[in-house]
């Protein structure tokens, strides 16, 4: 069996989310569950400040695209293409470009997310880097960046630190 990859449709915008449903449903009744595995419109939080007030929104990282992973063959470029609201597949003319591993990597897309037990106010200790063996309190947990900022003292007051995830270890 062909090997499935990630590829990009172009959509009316605002569409994504009607073509996304309409390709789930028609994936389901035709049975192609083994051929198109995921149909994708990627959000991103987007925090905003409005009256003082702090309000968090999802937006559409990529107006009027859509992802989709799947095993590229007559059948699916059919069903795919003949979806309402769908433009057609971006690469040349109607020929479907499959995303390269370094653009996922770029989206987020396959990304593993990295679970952490850290938290604001945990005491850590500095397993590796130029930091090895300091101590430090967690000022701030940046799960995107993967990455925690301690407070440590450097010649009489506190200095935040930016390490990674892998680079602290909590204390008991």
């Amino acid at each position: 069996m062909a090997e499935a990859n990630w590829y990009v449709v172009h959509t009316y915008s605002g569409y994504e989310n009607k073509v996304k449903a309409d390709l789930e449903k028609t994936i389901e009744n035709r049975r192609l569950q083994d051929v198109i595995l995921e149909v994708s419109v990627p959000m991103e939080d987007v925090v905003e400040i409005r009256d003082g007030f702090r309000k968090t929104t999802q937006k559409k990282m990529f107006p009027g695209y859509v992802l989709i992973n799947m095993v590229m063959n007559d059948d699916t470029w059919y069903v795919v293409r003949n979806t309402r609201g769908v433009t057609g597949f971006v690469g040349p003319g109607s020929k479907p470009v499959p995303l390269s591993e370094e653009e996922m990597a770029r989206m987020g897309i396959g990304k593993e997310t990295l679970k952490i037990d850290l938290a604001v106010g945990d005491t850590v200790v500095v397993v590796s880097g130029v930091w090895e063996g300091t101590i430090g309190q967690i000022r701030e947990v940046n799960e995107s960046k993967q990455s925690v900022t301690i407070a440590v003292e450097m010649f009489g007051r506190e200095t935040p630190v930016e390490l990674a995830f892998s680079e602290v270890r909590k204390t008991n």
